[in-house]
């Protein structure tokens, strides 16, 4: 496998230097398109509606045309604008029960690796995720794109999950099962006995795809037998790029618990009275916790500024692609 991203999960004040590899592959066979005279490959050509003339790929823009007909064209400095989680960094936003999570908001699937000279905080992450029996929700940009993600433990390996936005999830409205009347106990019955006697244990690896096979054989079959020319391509290498340096976990957990305390206490503070805040004295005092009882105003905007902390706070660098 190839990676095809590099950074680090901000865990607290820990990072946790990873590798992102696609989970997933098709095993369905390509085809293009070719001349059915001469077999020649047929290419497209980017061809401008207004001039007539090829456009080369660096000078198209993109363009969003409204439901009324006007057209805005944006550039790449209109999209470098818009609000992104930083680039090479996975923050974690939040623990949540692994169970409430709905499968149909699962999306595409990206193994993570460790990459460090030491993979302790890799593992204490693991191990973590496994002893609460929760997901990590984090924020993902790949492609200039950030996604809300889970993040997840799968046969000892981190996995990421990216999820579709609860507005992607189309409702399910079909005036037909309004008025569908309940099946009969005789009916359930006989149907159980039959969901029954087809039970069995998952197991992928003993479904196949036919059809897959089947065209794979006849391709093989075609060549040997003297068919169309096969044309090769070279694959393309990778750079692994250097390791990170290693983290301190005990000092960066450390730092953690003694935010984590300061927030309390901050807030603590701030329900106390504001009586107190009327001495000269306390204002002072005050005045310098300003930030520290910012804090827990939000939830997200609490972990986010212990994710920029991590910069300075933790022995650990974070290496990008």
């Amino acid at each position: 496998m190839r990676s095809i991203w590099k950074g680090s999960i901000a865990f607290g004040l820990v990072n946790v230097p990873v590798k992102v590899y696609s989970a997933t592959e098709t095993h369905d066979i390509r085809f293009h398109q070719v001349h059915a005279k001469d077999g020649g490959r047929i290419k497209y050509d980017r061809v401008c509606s207004e001039c007539g003339k090829s456009v080369q790929f660096a000078d198209i823009d993109k363009a969003y045309d409204s439901p009324d007909g006007d057209r805005v064209v944006l550039t790449d400095e209109d999209f470098d604008k818009l609000p992104a989680a930083e680039k090479h960094e996975i923050p974690v936003l939040e623990f949540v029960p692994t169970d409430q999570i709905d499968p149909i908001l699962y999306d595409k699937s990206y193994f993570l690796e460790p990459d460090s000279t030491s993979p302790k905080a890799y593992v204490l992450l693991r191990q973590t995720l496994l002893e609460t029996e929760r997901t990590a929700l984090v924020h993902f940009t790949l492609r200039q794109k950030t996604r809300l993600a889970a993040l997840r433990v799968r046969d000892e390996t981190l996995v990421i999950q990216t999820l579709l936005w609860p507005d992607e999830v189309r409702a399910a409205e079909f005036p037909s099962l309004d008025d569908a009347p309940e099946a009969r106990p005789q009916e359930v019955k006989m149907a159980t006995s039959l969901v029954e006697s087809m039970s069995s244990d998952f197991d992928p690896t003993e479904f196949t795809d036919d059809y897959q096979i089947e065209l794979r054989k006849l391709l093989d079959d075609t060549i040997a037998n003297g068919g169309e020319k096969v044309i090769h391509t070279e694959e393309e290498t990778s750079d692994d790029g250097e390791d990170a340096e290693v983290v301190d976990l005990v000092a960066a957990l450390q730092r953690s618990v003694e935010a984590a305390g300061r927030n309390a206490k901050s807030s603590s503070t701030e329900s106390s009275g504001k009586s107190a805040a009327k001495k000269p004295p306390a204002k002072k005092a005050a005045a310098k916790k300003t930030p520290a009882k910012k804090a827990p105003a939000k939830k997200t905007a609490a972990k986010k500024t212990a994710a920029k902390k991590s910069s300075g706070g933790t022995s650990e660098t974070r290496k990008g692609a």
